[in-house]
Parts: structure tokens; sequence; C-alpha cells
């Protein structure tokens, strides 16, 4: 035999052995991925940053004011938020969130915001355990990253509600839609709580009722204004109780874009606490107008916001603690740039405050941006 054709052979047939394992090989790593793929996992961020200056005192930003003097300027890193979310079946999925607390006194942290398992079949039974927002106001299951103004929560009265931290609390709640009928119900853990209750160890029991009369809000959390994208005629009534101490909460939204006209929005709530959040009783409400301006100017359009809100707190006494009766007043103006909806926008915000404690009046202007992917 030839030894070079013999070798020839023999180099033809290895060749063609290794081709037709690697096409196998490659065949089962295929069929392999396809069997155990990895379940589909969506990750965001979000920012929100400001500049701020504040008269007398700050009533949303985190600056302070140093003895001797009237005034404060700087710059905050108000939060960064990291959002995880996953799908473990069609039906069972896992939501993480992270924030960094910002920047302020006694914060640059970074903490647990949602951690929260989903249980979801349908429209009317979905079930989450874990750490999330408990069925409470409109405003509290916005949050400042989907309110439409920039202070939502400086007037003490939305999201007057306890939490263990940003609004949020450990427990397990029901949600369902039925038609135009959305509700919530919860069983929450009461002894990590902020709450005004003497016995922490009691449960706290939160429920929501709301209805949409025009566009349907899908899914648990909600936002404070969908910029036009839906019309909106929402009421809902919220109570949460721990201890025979409760909070019960009214709110209202309506939203309509106009034909070539722009977006007119208008929320109100009334707010009424029995010594669940604060010592001693106390009620207020609030209103809010914002219109979006229809023609867009560069990237984006203008917004202009108002919202005034009065709070009155009863006086009294109790856990060897005084309380004064008082009465809030805040007022706040928007004039946002709004370039992709809560993705990303830029606004200036200003804050004024009277309380009646001392005839005490600061007041807070700053400028704002969020970022969201």
């Amino acid at each position: 035999m030839n030894p070079q054709l013999g070798g020839a052979r023999f180099v033809s047939r290895t060749l063609g052995t290794a081709a037709a394992t690697v096409v196998m090989l490659v065949s089962l790593v295929g069929v392999a991925s396809a069997d155990l793929s990895l379940p589909p996992v969506t990750v965001g961020a979000g920012i929100q940053t400001s500049f701020y200056n504040c008269d007398k005192a700050c009533i949303y930003s985190p600056g302070t004011i140093p003895a001797g003097d009237s005034s404060v300027s700087g710059f905050a890193l108000d939060s960064v938020r990291l959002y995880i979310n996953g799908s473990v079946t069609d039906q069972i999925k896992i939501m993480f969130n992270t924030e960094y607390t910002g920047s302020g006194a006694g914060e640059n942290k970074v903490g647990v915001l949602d951690a929260v398992g989903r249980f979801e079949f349908s429209d009317h039974v979905n079930i989450w355990a874990g750490r999330f927002l408990p069925p409470s106001d409109r405003a509290n299951l916005y949050g400042p990253y989907y309110a439409n103004d920039w202070a939502p929560f400086a007037d003490g009265v939305a999201d007057f509600y306890p939490s263990v931290a940003t609004g949020r609390d450990n427990g397990v709640a029901y949600w369902g839609q039925f038609g135009i009928l959305k509700l919530s119900a919860g069983v929450f853990d009461g002894g990590s709580l902020n709450s005004a209750v003497t016995d922490k160890s009691k449960l706290l029991y939160a429920a929501r009722a709301q209805l949409d009369f025009w566009d349907k809000e899908g899914g648990y959390y909600l936002n404070g204004t969908y910029y036009g994208e839906k019309d909106l005629l929402a009421l809902g009534l919220a109570a949460q109780s721990q201890d025979s101490k409760t909070t019960v909460s009214l709110d209202g939204l309506m939203e309509k874009k106009l034909p070539n006209a722009g977006v007119v929005t208008v929320e109100a709530e009334y707010m009424h606490d029995n010594g669940l959040s604060g010592l001693t009783t106390s009620k207020g409400w609030y209103g809010l107008g914002a219109y979006l301006f229809p023609q867009a100017i560069g990237i984006g359009k203008i917004q202009l916001l108002a919202k005034y809100s009065q709070k009155t707190i009863d006086s009294g006494f109790e856990n060897d603690t005084t309380v004064a009766a008082d009465k809030l007043k805040t007022f706040e103006f928007n004039a946002n740039y709004i370039i992709k909806t809560f993705n990303a926008r830029v606004g200036l915000y200003f804050l004024h405050q009277k309380d009646d404690i001392g005839n005490f009046s600061p007041h807070e202007i700053g400028l704002k941006l969020q970022l969201q992917i």
C-alpha cells in the first residue's frame, strides 16, 4: 500500500469523524439550550437629582440651614433605583428593586425597596408576598417616580400611612380587577412599622377599592398621570388599621386628552387619621391641577402644575407626649419639561408652607431631573 495514500485516507476519515462529532455536539447544545433556557429577566434603573434653595427651612429637599443663617443652597442626589423583574412561569414572577436613599443627613445607603413573589393567575386572582406597597392611597401607590408633581409628600396628607421604608411593608396581599372595580386587601407585619400605635406586635390590615369609570389602570401599582396616554376618571377608597387605630383616605384622579389642545389633569384626596400614623387625630385634603401643552418644543412638551393642601392636627396627650393643635398649609407650583414621560423629565418647583405654630412660613425652590431606563 502506498503509505502516502493510506495516510490521506486516515486523515480524511479522521476529519470526517471530527466534523460529524462537532455537528452532533452543536445539535445537542441547541437542544439543551432550548430545554434549559433561562427565564426572561428585565433590568432597569432610575435616578432623581436636584438643585435646591431653602429660605427659613427646607420643606422637601435634604438641606439643613446652619445655625445663624436664614437660607441654604445645595445639590442633592435624591434617589437612585435599580429594578429587576423576572418570570419563573407565566403566572409566577419575581420583582426586586433597590434604592439608594439620597445624600441627606443619615442617608447615603442602599436598601431593599421591593422584594415580591408575584402569583398572577388572572385579572381576578393575584397574590403578592414579600415587601411592597400595601393597599393605601393613590399617592403611596405611585411614589415619587410616578407622581405628577416633584414634592408629592411635602404636605403631610398624601401617603400619610405607616411603613417600614419608602411606603413599603412586609406582608401578603390579594388584588383583582372586576370590570370597572379593582380590589386589594392584605395583612402586614406591624412590628417594624413607624406607626404611632402602642402595641406594635399587632398586625396591620389594609384594603383599597377603586372604580375606573373611563380607561382601566392595569396592574397593582398606579400613576399620578399618564400624560394623555389614558383618559381617566378614577375614584379610590383606602383604609389601614392596627390595634384599633385607623387611617382612611378618599382619592380621585381625572385626566383627559383634549383634541389638539393638550392634556388636563385634576387630582384630589381627603385623609383622616385616627392615631395610626400620628399621636393624635388629624385630617387633611389636597387638590392638584395640571395642563400639558400639545405643542412640542424641541424634544419635549411644557407642563404647568399647581397643588394646594391643608392639614389640621388635633391637640392631645399620648405616651407622655403633648401634641399641640396645628394647621399646615402647603402650596406647590411646577413648570416641567416632559421629554419621555417618566423616563426623561426635568422641572422647576416652588414650595411655600405656612405652619400655624409660631406663624412659620418657609419656602423652597428647586430644579429636578429624573431619568429611567
